[in-house]
């Protein structure tokens, strides 16, 4: 099973990072969201493209310019960012021989991980996420 891409971790912080913001409206400039999460502007601009592009986030010009998102963050999943990143889950590929019963012992279980990990994200709310970040203090750290 492949693990979460730098593309996906960084189009969820900025939807996250939106999502906090989707209450008073306000747009979010592309280089302060950058900045706040450690993330490359450019990289960011083309991730938030795809997230435009699949009805996720908008944008405007001028100086209220910026991104928002484009409903609200209860109608909004995991899942829909993910695939809107990543594209659609594909099913899960194994590399043994598939004329063996082990192997497909193995695949079948690798297709049942994948489908566990789409219902999980489809359940996952961008507001589920917000609310989670506004409940941790500010002061903890991870190492």
């Amino acid at each position: 099973m492949a693990g979460i891409s730098a593309k996906t971790e960084y189009g969820c912080l900025a939807m996250i990072d939106l999502g906090q913001r989707y209450a008073s409206g306000e747009a979010t400039r592309v280089g302060e969201m950058a900045q706040r999460h450690g993330m490359p502007a450019g990289f960011l601009v083309q991730i938030l493209l795809q997230l435009k592009a699949a009805g996720l986030v908008r944008s405007s010009r001028g100086a209220g310019g910026g991104y928002r998102l484009a409903r609200a963050p209860e109608s909004i999943t995991l899942q829909q960012i993910v695939e809107a990143i990543e594209g659609p889950a594909e099913g899960a590929v194994s590399h043994a021989r598939r004329s063996s019963a082990g192997a497909a012992v193995l695949a079948a279980t690798w297709e049942e991980l994948r489908s566990l990990q789409q219902s999980y994200l489809a359940e996952v709310t961008l507001a589920a996420l917000v609310e989670r970040l506004e409940a941790t203090p500010a002061e903890m750290y991870y190492i």
